[in-house]
């Protein structure tokens, strides 16, 4: 997908020197491709990641991982830190949990995605996590962000609640500028006055930020819709704007989950989305790569 760089849009984003496209970079050769294992996420395969909001057992972990890499996932998500709104809410089973989501890596050869909530906890997250994750409620916290810039691993850069693109690229440059030059950009919806959904989902930011970056951008329809069954839409309309992947929450039971349970897909539902897909990102070629049809557990490595 083809959009012509804004002279407004190159003047206000130009200064992020690190993750911005220069004007004059009109093909994809100029794009960040971020090695993950055996992954390259902006090198034309769409690259979906999967899993619960929070690790809440082994058995939950493990069925749904296997679930997600049946169905053509190739990267699981799992919250071990939760940085929840309420302090009543599951706060996470913490280092247990990455635990787990490394046994789950090792079951399964899927990598894995994980939130870092702190400066403090990145070297223990590290440890176990293919990606780092910065939530939205982290994008403004500097310390973490510069911490990561000397962490070794990728990290998934998610969109604040109210941030603009530019304030979110300005978060990517910190990164950047401390040492990490691999950051991927995840819109996840902002706030807006809608309340009919979670949040609202920018589909607009993707081709904007596909033409003033450099670096690779995907979705996250679960946080963006808060309604499980807006989530496969949303997702289609990822694939349509360009983005390099998708990030989504599923469950193996959805009305028990100890988080954000609403949003969750079931394993059948999950795998039906993915099927769905199929035909557009068939419409995205040659640019990209066709999903292959159907991943072996384990298929990852």
């Amino acid at each position: 997908m083809l959009v012509l760089m804004n002279p407004k849009w190159n003047g206000q984003f130009s200064c992020f020197d690190l993750v911005a496209r220069k004007a004059d970079r009109t093909n994809d050769h100029s794009r960040t491709i971020v090695q993950v294992r055996d992954l390259e996420i902006g090198g034309g395969e769409f690259v979906v990641m999967a899993g619960p909001c929070a690790v809440e057992s082994e058995s939950q972990l493990m069925q749904t991982a296997e679930a997600v890499a049946a169905a053509g996932a190739r990267i699981l998500r799992g919250g071990a830190y939760k940085p929840r709104s309420s302090p009543y809410s599951f706060q996470g089973m913490g280092v247990e949990g990455l635990k787990l989501l490394s046994k789950a890596r090792e079951a399964t050869g899927l990598a894995i995605v994980t939130e870092v909530m702190s400066e403090e906890e990145v070297d223990v997250v590290a440890e176990y996590a293919d990606i780092m994750q910065v939530g939205t409620r982290s994008m403004e916290n500097y310390a973490l962000l510069e911490a990561l810039g000397q962490c070794g691993r990728p990290v998934l850069l998610k969109r604040g609640l109210t941030a603009t693109l530019e304030e979110w690229l300005r978060s990517a440059q910190v990164i950047a500028m401390s040492g990490n030059p691999n950051v991927i950009l995840c819109e996840r919806g902002i706030r807006t006055f809608e309340t009919a959904t979670r949040n609202t989902l920018d589909i607009a930011a993707v081709p904007v930020l596909k033409t003033v970056s450099h670096l690779p951008v995907i979705v996250d329809p679960s946080h963006a819709a808060g309604v499980r069954s807006l989530v496969p839409v949303l997702a289609r309309a990822a694939v349509v704007v360009g983005a390099d992947g998708l990030i989504v929450e599923v469950h193996p039971n959805p009305d028990k989950a100890m988080s954000d349970g609403e949003q969750s897909l079931t394993f059948v539902e999950f795998r039906q989305m993915m099927d769905d897909l199929d035909p557009y990102l068939e419409l995205q070629r040659p640019s990209r790569q066709l999903r292959p049809q159907l991943l072996a557990v384990g298929g990852a490595d």
